[in-house]
């Protein structure tokens, strides 16, 4: 594994839907996929939305911060497996969203399987019950995937301080 690139990487953002905004981990996914999303603009880093059955889930958090990326609808668990999917010759995935144990783990399991080097950071992810969001976690990093945290990822993105890039990423995380 290697570290993160911005020449490399796109962001998949999975199923950070109002549906799910019950869960107590909601709030702390959504504030670090809204971070993730905002450096990828600022770093050219392709995004992917994903949602999972929004006529049933309703739509992507508003506090997600979307503007003009492309959405996925989807029935199926797992993102990679969606109509429309696409890394745009990527070979890094840097993951995040709901349900750590479900969607994202298969997405992550069904990325690896295609060769991605894939990156999760568990502060970006979160289940319904903690002990799913933890095995979640376990299984992914066991098939492969990196685990680590929204500022190392950014910071791996980056890859150097005093950069107008740098300025405008710390404003995120601090």
């Amino acid at each position: 594994m290697s570290l993160l690139s911005r020449d490399k990487a796109a962001l998949v953002v999975i199923d950070v839907q109002e549906g799910f905004r019950p869960y107590t981990a909601f709030e702390r996914v959504a504030s670090s996929a809204s971070k993730l999303l905002a450096a990828a603009r600022i770093l050219e880093v392709p995004v992917l939305v994903s949602e999972q059955y929004p006529k049933g889930l309703g739509a992507t958090a508003a506090e997600v911060g979307l503007e003009d990326e492309p959405r996925l609808e989807k029935t199926v668990f797992s993102a990679a497996r969606a109509d429309g999917f696409d890394l745009q010759g990527r070979s890094q995935a840097l993951v995040c969203g709901i349900e750590t144990h479900v969607c994202v783990s298969q997405t992550v399991h069904d990325l690896l399987a295609d060769g991605v080097e894939v990156h999760v950071p568990a502060d970006a992810v979160g289940s319904r019950h903690d002990l799913d969001h933890e095995r979640g976690l376990e299984r992914m990093e066991r098939a492969g995937a990196v685990v680590s945290t929204v500022e190392a990822a950014l910071f791996e993105l980056l890859e150097r301080a005093g950069t107008p890039e740098f300025k405008a990423v710390q404003k995120l995380i601090i």
